[in-house]
């Protein structure tokens, strides 16, 4: 029998002018431009040359899955950088086209995906301090997305905007084109929000018409891996680099940044009881591992024992009830089932990333010891029912 796969962590490789199309020219300049730096094309961001990637153009690129084993316990025991050397091939125009995808998702019998950024979910950080380039930049991006891709693409690709919420009315007007467009997701980056007058909460009570908007009409908000603007306090080297997601020659605490984040940004929702106050949102977190949840059960655990006048109601069980999560492979994906519920993990494949796997069918030998109606929640029912808007 044939399973149904609903992969929510596929990427595209963003085009050209997908920074510049729908940029304001007034504005291009604090946002992104191209800029030729000894001989190799870079992005300038906010103006400053960007070196958060090698090739932002990613033409040549390395084949999807190409890192997959060095992530999963590296057999070679060689570094990244010599497994990538040679390994590039010309960019597939799925990667960057809307109907090859589609030909492509049917070759591998995907039925549909979850569409993320791989250099959009960079940009925020660089741009922080400048809060109307931020809004700028994003709008622009999302109307590209929407005109490169689609929000709902023949019901099989789900492409999700942008959302910043640096101007909490900037991301309340977004979220409302995102919808008009069918949207069944949107997307941020787990960070505090950098606003003009400086980092908050996400989910402080100025961010409440945001949140509020998101609960009524019940699409689900994800928070994807990317460049979160934590500090190594001096330990490793700042900004975002291969290290920032584990790939480095030598091991440091710029490795762990993706699960602080992540563990940071959901800690801090359930600590300021957001949950409590709006019982209909829907948080997924996508391609940041679940390495972090036993820390944060256990943080969780301590705050209501040691605060137990604070919360009005159980923040682990209201945690299990709002938020989703999509392992790394190289978790315990029963561990992330025990702490979270079947109902409540997703598969994403990472297509076309090097570290993700090489097809997303590749995860069948996997999760052999599965149980078939496990095995059916992860691989499709558990994102399927996040793509169905559930508005109140």
């Amino acid at each position: 029998m044939t399973e149904t796969i609903f992969d929510c962590d596929n990427h595209y490789y963003e085009a050209r002018d997908a920074f510049t199309r729908h940029v304001p020219d007034t504005m291009k300049r604090r946002c992104v431009q191209w800029a030729e730096v000894d001989g190799r094309m870079r992005h300038v961001v906010g103006g400053n040359v960007d070196y958060s990637v090698g090739n932002p153009l990613f033409d040549p690129v390395g084949p999807a899955g190409s890192l997959h084993d060095y992530y999963r316990g590296n057999p070679k025991g060689l570094p990244a950088r010599e497994l990538m050397r040679g390994n590039l091939e010309p960019q597939p125009a799925c990667y960057r086209d809307s109907q090859a995808r589609l030909a492509k998702m049917d070759e591998q019998g995907v039925d549909a995906v979850w569409l993320f950024p791989t250099l959009g979910i960079l940009y925020e950080e660089p741009l922080k301090n400048d809060v109307e380039a931020v809004c700028a930049l994003f709008e622009g991006f999302n109307r590209w997305l929407d005109e490169d891709w689609g929000l709902s693409r023949e019901g099989r690709i789900f492409a999700s905007p942008y959302i910043s919420l640096a101007d909490v009315d900037w991301a309340c007007r977004e979220l409302e084109w995102a919808l008009t467009r069918d949207a069944r997701t949107v997307v941020m980056r787990p960070a505090a929000p950098f606003t003009a007058s400086g980092p908050r909460s996400p989910s402080a009570d100025e961010f409440d018409p945001f949140w509020a908007r998101v609960n009524e009409a019940g699409i689900t908000v994800v928070i994807h891996t990317g460049s979160s603007g934590y500090s190594s306090n001096g330990y490793a080297g700042d900004g975002f680099s291969r290290a920032s997601i584990g790939m480095s020659r030598r091991p440091s605490v710029k490795n762990l940044v993706l699960a602080r984040s992540a563990h940071d940004f959901l800690f801090t929702l359930a600590c300021d009881k957001l949950f409590e106050r709006f019982s209909n949102l829907r948080v997924a977190s996508i391609e940041n591992g679940a390495g972090f949840l036993p820390d944060l059960f256990r943080n969780l655990d301590n705050a209501k024992e040691r605060n137990p006048w604070h919360f009005a109601e159980d923040p682990e069980a209201l945690f299990r009830e709002h938020v989703y999560v999509s392992p790394f492979w190289e978790d315990d994906l029963a561990q992330v089932a025990e702490f979270m519920g079947e109902d409540r993990v997703l598969f994403g494949s990472d297509w076309p990333h090097m570290e993700g796997l090489t097809k997303p069918g590749d995860v069948f030998p996997l999760i052999a010891d599965m149980t078939p109606s496990a095995r059916a929640k992860f691989l499709c029912k558990n994102t399927a029912g996040l793509n169905v808007r559930n508005g109140v």
